[in-house]
């Protein structure tokens, strides 16, 4: 559980080691195109974790500076500056004079923010009128993950992934977890793990009745 700014694709490796600790061998990850950044594919390959997840151009960070701190928010569509500012507006650019190069996409950040930032030493220069942040267009990173998305195997279980929002939608709908009962994060937590625990009594009782049948 995170507050809604946080970047779900950061949190690949997190749930996948929570998993192994309580006893789960993860051998493949399905999520939506968050979690297909240049780490996350890099990390499963290390893993031998077979990563469903289609590539986005906008996360695919073959040049994406990631230790800057510059991350992609999948929600806003936007990458958002290590100070939690979002880009107020982006667009492609081709490289000049250089042929066969990827294009990029440029991200535009509002200069009035930044001189106003606690972190704006080092990041933007005092009096600039622009502040940028590019990444390259499917980067040669990211090749092996696009010739896997390609596979019937890809494809035939990137379509099973609608029962994860089909049970995130019966949390929501039918169990109240559309709306946070309490203020703060770690009340917010609390409220899911019993939503979940509630959910998985019932899908419990379900089973037991159809084997009994």
């Amino acid at each position: 559980m995170t507050t809604g700014e946080a970047p779900d694709g950061e949190y690949l490796k997190k749930l996948v080691e929570q998993s192994k600790r309580n006893g789960v061998k993860v051998k493949e990850a399905t999520a939506d195109m968050a979690y297909s950044s240049k780490d996350n594919i890099e990390y499963a390959k290390e893993n031998g974790i077979k990563l469903i997840s289609k590539l986005n151009p906008v996360i695919s960070n073959g040049s994406g500076r990631s230790d800057e701190g510059f991350v992609y928010n999948k929600d806003a569509d936007r990458y958002q500056c290590p100070a939690g500012h979002l880009a107020k507006k982006k667009k492609r650019a081709k490289r000049r004079n250089q042929k066969g190069r990827n294009e990029r996409i440029v991200y535009h950040f509002d200069t009035k923010k930044c001189e106003e930032c606690r972190m704006r030493e080092g990041c933007c220069k005092a009096g600039a009128k622009t502040k940028t942040y590019s990444i390259t267009i499917l980067g040669e990173t990211h090749k092996e993950q696009k010739e896997f998305q390609e596979t019937e195997y890809f494809k035939e279980r990137a379509r099973q992934r609608y029962m994860i929002e089909a049970k995130n939608a019966e949390l929501k709908q039918a169990h109240g977890l559309d709306k946070a009962d309490s203020v703060g994060v770690v009340a917010m937590r609390k409220q899911s793990f019993i939503t979940a625990f509630v959910a998985n009594i019932k899908r419990i009782v379900k089973l037991m009745e159809v084997k009994a049948a």
